[in-house]
């Protein structure tokens, strides 16, 4: 069951992810599965769906799931593991005993509970003592709303979540109201459209960047820049010998490490470094998310049989946040990098099928399942393939994450 599943991140005031929300395919409302209350529990983990764990899925952070009351009832959450899950009860269930009890229950057990979608309802007053996080609608409540009601939870305790945080400006409003945790990707767009530079200081990886763009590629040329920065060696060397890209041979010289990438594969770590540059003031979480687009959308053009170099895939998913790491307009920004023009016009919004390809990545980010079947009849691609596909691209996220991730604030543990 959990090959179905989009996931949204929950920041915290800092913008390090402190979980992320699970939203499952099959269910009402993107709920846990609402399967029978008799089958065994060895029956539903070993699911023919089942290709990833939660932890993977969740990056190893907290994962925030939504049940519906059935589930709940029967027990199904205590499945899963306590200190990994928060039991999430959707706002659409009744509110009755019988759902308190289980509540209760399920509290008892270890599991911390939210609420979902609050908007201050009196009926949900009988849950707060089994409640130890409730997630704020900003959409539904207005400001005075919200302030009035939050001293009642912030005396109990209680962590707060601003949900569909938009804005940059949404942010910091309702971190400065007290909320702990923000939903939304407010994010992925640019802080302030404002004038900003490339980093020109960073020689080094422009000349990379140039390199990668040129029809004849040099791995002579290549191999002199590495050998002039001791920084981008060491990186080089770290990206190799990460299981998720070698797992049988261990890496030692830069010459080494080029030629056992070859040229598409160099290529793609050189995006990967000019891009984590860019971005090393921002949340790593938006570097993250580049990362499982530039994955999923290479593995898409793949699947499609297309035979690009450089890999266009993977570069269109990769650049695709560059007006959030770089706060400037995506139109004004490509202009300033060495990139194919079908590259260019696709992060510009030209039809095509690298929009498609992104279109297909960001349908999982958003569980926009609607939009998922739309483009994977137009590109002629199984709806379960891409779910394999795009599960195959959070781990290999994961583990480049874990690479370049000691070049970025560390993310705060979780609680």
């Amino acid at each position: 069951m959990f090959a179905y599943v989009a996931r949204h991140p929950i920041l915290d005031t800092d913008k390090n992810v402190y979980a992320y929300e699970l939203l499952f395919r099959d269910g009402r409302k993107n709920c846990f599965p609402d399967i029978k209350p008799d089958e065994a529990t060895s029956k539903i983990i070993t699911a023919s769906h089942l290709t990833l764990g939660l932890e993977d899925i969740a990056c190893h952070k907290t994962s925030f799931i939504n049940f519906h009351k059935e589930t709940l009832i029967n027990g199904f959450p205590t499945m899963l593991d306590p200190e990994s899950v928060v039991v999430e009860i959707v706002d659409t269930v009744p509110s009755d005993s019988s759902l308190v009890g289980a509540c209760k229950q399920i509290k008892d057990m270890g599991y911390k509970l939210a609420l979902d979608d609050h908007n201050f309802d009196p009926r949900w007053d009988a849950f707060l003592p089994y409640v130890d996080i409730i997630k704020v609608d900003t959409l539904r409540s207005d400001l005075d709303t919200i302030a009035r009601n939050l001293p009642k939870f912030q005396q109990a305790k209680v962590k707060l979540v601003a949900e569909k945080v938009e804005t940059y400006e949404d942010f910091n409003c309702y971190r400065d109201m007290g909320f702990d945790y923000f939903q939304g990707f407010f994010f992925s767009k640019p802080e302030v459209i404002r004038q900003r530079n490339l980093p020109t200081s960073k020689l080094a990886l422009l000349e990379l960047l140039q390199e990668s763009s040129n029809s004849e590629f040099s791995f002579e040329r290549v191999n002199a820049i590495f050998e002039r920065d001791v920084g981008l060696s060491y990186m080089l060397l770290r990206f190799i010998n990460n299981p998720t890209i070698n797992k049988r041979y261990k890496i030692s010289s830069l010459r080494h490490a080029l030629n056992y990438l070859g040229e598409l594969e160099l290529k793609k770590f050189i995006s990967i470094l000019a891009l984590a540059n860019m971005g090393e003031d921002k949340p790593i979480e938006l570097l993250h998310l580049s990362l499982v687009r530039a994955k999923f959308c290479e593995l898409v053009s793949v699947a499609r049989k297309d035979k690009d170099n450089p890999p266009k895939g993977f570069l269109v998913g990769l650049f695709s946040l560059l007006d959030a790491l770089l706060d400037q307009e995506m139109s004004s920004l490509v202009g300033k990098l060495p990139i194919d023009d079908e590259i260019r016009a696709a992060l510009c919004g030209t039809e095509g099928r690298l929009k498609s390809y992104l279109g297909l990545a960001k349908a999982f980010e958003s569980a926009n399942w609607l939009a998922l079947i739309k483009l994977s009849g137009q590109l002629e691609l199984s709806q379960k393939m891409l779910h394999g596909l795009f599960n195959e691209a959070i781990v290999w996220g994961n583990g480049i994450r874990q690479t370049i991730s000691p070049h970025f604030p560390n993310t705060k543990v979780r609680n």
